[in-house]
Protein backbone atom coordinates (compact mmCIF):
# COMPACT_ATOMS: atom_id res chain seq x y z
CA UNK A 1 0.00 0.00 0.00
CA UNK A 2 1.33 3.41 -0.99
CA UNK A 3 1.93 6.11 1.58
CA UNK A 4 1.25 8.81 -1.01
CA UNK A 5 -1.76 11.11 -0.97
CA UNK A 6 -3.06 12.89 -4.06
CA UNK A 7 -4.83 16.25 -4.08
CA UNK A 8 -5.55 19.15 -6.40
CA UNK A 9 -2.65 21.55 -6.88
CA UNK A 10 -2.91 25.00 -5.35
CA UNK A 11 -1.02 28.18 -6.31
CA UNK A 12 1.47 27.65 -3.48
CA UNK A 13 2.43 24.28 -5.06
CA UNK A 14 3.73 25.83 -8.29
CA UNK A 15 7.36 26.15 -7.15
CA UNK A 16 7.57 22.52 -5.99
CA UNK A 17 5.95 21.37 -9.24
CA UNK A 18 8.48 23.40 -11.27
CA UNK A 19 11.38 22.02 -9.24
CA UNK A 20 10.21 18.43 -9.73
CA UNK A 21 9.62 19.06 -13.43
CA UNK A 22 13.18 20.35 -13.97
CA UNK A 23 14.88 17.74 -11.74
CA UNK A 24 13.01 14.91 -13.42
CA UNK A 25 13.83 16.13 -16.93
CA UNK A 26 17.51 16.29 -16.00
CA UNK A 27 17.47 12.77 -14.50
CA UNK A 28 15.19 11.02 -16.99
CA UNK A 29 16.39 12.64 -20.21
CA UNK A 30 20.14 13.04 -19.57
CA UNK A 31 20.95 10.23 -22.02
CA UNK A 32 18.20 11.15 -24.50
CA UNK A 33 18.51 14.92 -24.98
CA UNK A 34 21.47 17.22 -25.56
CA UNK A 35 22.97 18.61 -22.33
CA UNK A 36 22.81 22.09 -23.86
CA UNK A 37 19.02 21.77 -24.26
CA UNK A 38 18.51 20.42 -20.74
CA UNK A 39 20.66 23.18 -19.24
CA UNK A 40 18.19 25.78 -20.58
CA UNK A 41 15.23 24.25 -18.74
CA UNK A 42 14.93 26.33 -15.59
CA UNK A 43 12.73 26.39 -12.54
CA UNK A 44 11.92 30.06 -13.28
CA UNK A 45 10.54 29.27 -16.76
CA UNK A 46 8.60 26.25 -15.54
CA UNK A 47 7.29 28.20 -12.55
CA UNK A 48 5.52 30.71 -14.80
CA UNK A 49 3.99 27.89 -16.85
CA UNK A 50 2.73 25.93 -13.84
CA UNK A 51 1.37 29.02 -12.05
CA UNK A 52 -0.75 29.76 -15.12
CA UNK A 53 -1.82 26.12 -15.44
CA UNK A 54 -3.00 26.09 -11.83
CA UNK A 55 -4.77 29.44 -12.17
CA UNK A 56 -6.70 28.42 -15.30
CA UNK A 57 -6.94 24.63 -14.67
CA UNK A 58 -5.40 23.94 -18.04
CA UNK A 59 -4.36 21.26 -17.62
CA UNK A 60 -5.98 20.13 -14.40
CA UNK A 61 -3.18 19.42 -11.93
CA UNK A 62 -2.90 16.95 -9.09
CA UNK A 63 0.07 16.56 -6.78
CA UNK A 64 1.28 13.49 -4.90
CA UNK A 65 2.47 14.13 -1.37
CA UNK A 66 4.49 12.13 1.11
CA UNK A 67 3.56 13.79 4.37
CA UNK A 68 3.92 17.53 3.67
CA UNK A 69 6.36 17.07 0.79
CA UNK A 70 5.18 17.25 -2.83
CA UNK A 71 6.88 14.38 -4.66
CA UNK A 72 5.14 14.37 -8.05
CA UNK A 73 2.41 15.80 -10.22
CA UNK A 74 0.14 14.95 -13.12
CA UNK A 75 -1.52 17.31 -15.58
CA UNK A 76 -4.51 16.01 -17.53
CA UNK A 77 -7.37 17.32 -19.65
CA UNK A 78 -9.00 16.71 -23.02
CA UNK A 79 -6.72 15.44 -25.75
CA UNK A 80 -4.77 18.11 -27.61
CA UNK A 81 -4.44 15.88 -30.69
CA UNK A 82 -6.32 17.14 -33.74
CA UNK A 83 -9.43 15.21 -34.68
CA UNK A 84 -9.95 13.40 -31.39
CA UNK A 85 -13.41 12.99 -29.90
CA UNK A 86 -14.42 15.01 -26.84
CA UNK A 87 -14.47 11.77 -24.84
CA UNK A 88 -10.69 11.33 -25.27
CA UNK A 89 -8.56 12.70 -22.45
CA UNK A 90 -4.82 13.11 -22.32
CA UNK A 91 -2.14 12.94 -19.69
CA UNK A 92 -0.29 16.15 -20.59
CA UNK A 93 2.53 15.61 -18.10
CA UNK A 94 3.36 13.27 -15.25
CA UNK A 95 6.57 13.53 -13.27
CA UNK A 96 7.74 12.07 -9.99
CA UNK A 97 10.86 13.23 -8.13
CA UNK A 98 13.66 10.73 -8.86
CA UNK A 99 14.01 9.81 -5.17
CA UNK A 100 10.43 8.48 -5.33
CA UNK A 101 10.67 6.48 -8.57
CA UNK A 102 9.33 2.96 -8.26
CA UNK A 103 7.65 3.55 -4.90
CA UNK A 104 4.00 4.05 -5.89
CA UNK A 105 3.72 7.81 -6.40
CA UNK A 106 3.21 7.40 -10.16
CA UNK A 107 0.38 4.92 -9.66
CA UNK A 108 -1.25 7.18 -7.08
CA UNK A 109 -1.09 10.07 -9.58
CA UNK A 110 -2.43 7.90 -12.41
CA UNK A 111 -5.36 6.77 -10.23
CA UNK A 112 -6.16 10.41 -9.41
CA UNK A 113 -5.96 11.47 -13.05
CA UNK A 114 -8.13 8.54 -14.14
CA UNK A 115 -10.82 9.55 -11.65
CA UNK A 116 -10.63 13.16 -12.86
CA UNK A 117 -10.92 12.07 -16.49
CA UNK A 118 -13.94 9.90 -15.64
CA UNK A 119 -15.60 12.89 -13.99
CA UNK A 120 -15.00 14.87 -17.21
CA UNK A 121 -16.79 12.18 -19.23
CA UNK A 122 -13.70 10.74 -20.89
CA UNK A 123 -13.82 7.09 -21.94
CA UNK A 124 -10.31 6.90 -23.46
CA UNK A 125 -7.00 8.47 -22.43
CA UNK A 126 -3.80 9.00 -24.40
CA UNK A 127 -0.33 10.29 -23.67
CA UNK A 128 2.86 10.89 -25.61
CA UNK A 129 6.19 9.47 -24.44
CA UNK A 130 9.68 9.51 -25.90
CA UNK A 131 10.23 6.20 -27.69
CA UNK A 132 13.56 5.61 -25.94
CA UNK A 133 12.33 6.58 -22.45
CA UNK A 134 12.29 2.99 -21.27
CA UNK A 135 11.48 3.77 -17.63
CA UNK A 136 8.34 5.71 -18.63
CA UNK A 137 7.27 3.13 -21.21
CA UNK A 138 7.66 0.34 -18.65
CA UNK A 139 5.55 2.26 -16.12
CA UNK A 140 2.77 3.19 -18.54
CA UNK A 141 2.57 -0.20 -20.23
CA UNK A 142 3.17 -2.58 -17.34
CA UNK A 143 1.87 -0.70 -14.30
CA UNK A 144 -0.81 1.58 -15.78
CA UNK A 145 -2.12 -0.65 -18.60
CA UNK A 146 -1.48 1.59 -21.62
CA UNK A 147 -0.84 0.13 -25.08
CA UNK A 148 1.19 1.63 -27.91
CA UNK A 149 -0.96 3.11 -30.63
CA UNK A 150 0.53 2.11 -33.96
CA UNK A 151 1.42 3.93 -36.12
CA UNK A 152 1.56 7.11 -34.10
CA UNK A 153 5.25 7.96 -34.12
CA UNK A 154 6.08 11.63 -34.49
CA UNK A 155 9.39 13.42 -34.49
CA UNK A 156 9.86 16.31 -32.06
CA UNK A 157 12.82 18.70 -31.91
CA UNK A 158 14.54 19.24 -28.58
CA UNK A 159 17.23 21.76 -29.38
CA UNK A 160 19.49 20.16 -31.97
CA UNK A 161 18.13 16.65 -31.33
CA UNK A 162 15.16 15.18 -33.16
CA UNK A 163 13.51 12.48 -31.05
CA UNK A 164 10.59 10.18 -31.70
CA UNK A 165 7.52 10.12 -29.49
CA UNK A 166 4.86 7.44 -29.51
CA UNK A 167 1.25 7.76 -28.37
CA UNK A 168 -0.07 5.32 -25.80
CA UNK A 169 -3.77 4.74 -25.19
CA UNK A 170 -6.13 2.92 -22.86
CA UNK A 171 -9.70 2.96 -21.65
CA UNK A 172 -10.60 5.11 -18.67
CA UNK A 173 -12.19 2.49 -16.44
Amino acid sequence: MSSYSVRHATPRDAKAIAEIHVATWHAAYKDLMPAEYLSKISVEKRLAYWREAIEFSEPQLLVATDGDEIVGFVGFDRSRDAGTKSTVGEIWAMYVAPAHWGKGAGLALWDGAREGLKEEGCTQVTLWVLLHNERALRFYEQAAGFKREMPSLKTVAFGTAKLEEIRLKRAVD
